[in-house]
């Protein structure tokens, strides 16, 4: 659920919507605010850097069943070394954040943008032509996380790794082959 507050859900509702696309993505070194308009801007307590249309992002789908979406942020107009620097500090992983803003009549910014995609980042793609280069950065929703099996195992060993000193898994190994008789003992070797 997402809560809007009323003045950004009538900016939205109107005629004329100022829209404006916060992404926060994080590298090793920390997270970089960039925003699709022109300048830089202040909002939640962070400096967005403004790329205008060099910033862009795919589709950001949802659905009504629980399943992992994901979408891809395209960063273009870099420059390269700028560019080769900031692929030297991307992992896979690291958060990755949209928001959906909009603006009121007099161009401020409303309070209390939507997080509109929540995920992690994949896979990035490098594109260098000329002078600028293109970074696209693949995001996965972090519904993904579900379909990673756990290996966990119920062991002595695992046990203790969440609850040190616990002797609850210690004989497990040596009931595999044991002959546990419920009832009455048999009279023979047959088990009669």
């Amino acid at each position: 659920m997402r809560v809007m507050t009323p003045a950004f859900l009538a900016a939205i509702s109107g005629a004329l919507v100022r829209p404006a696309l916060f992404v926060q993505v994080t590298f090793t070194a920390g997270p970089v605010y960039i925003w699709s308009g022109i300048g830089p801007i202040v909002w939640n307590g962070q400096t967005w850097i403004g790329l205008g249309s060099l910033v862009s992002i795919s589709t950001i789908e949802e659905g009504s069943t629980v399943s992992a979406k994901g979408m891809t942020i395209t960063l273009s107009g870099l420059d390269p070394l700028l560019l080769m620097d900031a692929m030297s500090e991307y992992q896979i992983g690291l958060p990755a954040l949209i928001y959906f803003g909009a603006f009121d009549d007099s161009g401020v910014l409303i309070p209390n943008p939507v997080c509109c995609f929540s995920g992690r980042m994949d896979q990035s793609v490098i594109d260098i032509s000329g002078t600028t280069a293109q970074l696209v950065i693949k995001c996965e929703s972090r519904l993904v996380e579900m379909n990673v099996s756990v290996e966990r195992r119920y062991t002595d060993e695992d046990q203790q790794l969440d609850y040190p000193g616990d002797l609850g898994f210690s004989f497990v190994n040596g009931i595999q082959d044991a002959q546990i008789y419920f009832g009455r003992f048999p009279s023979n070797k047959n088990g009669m």
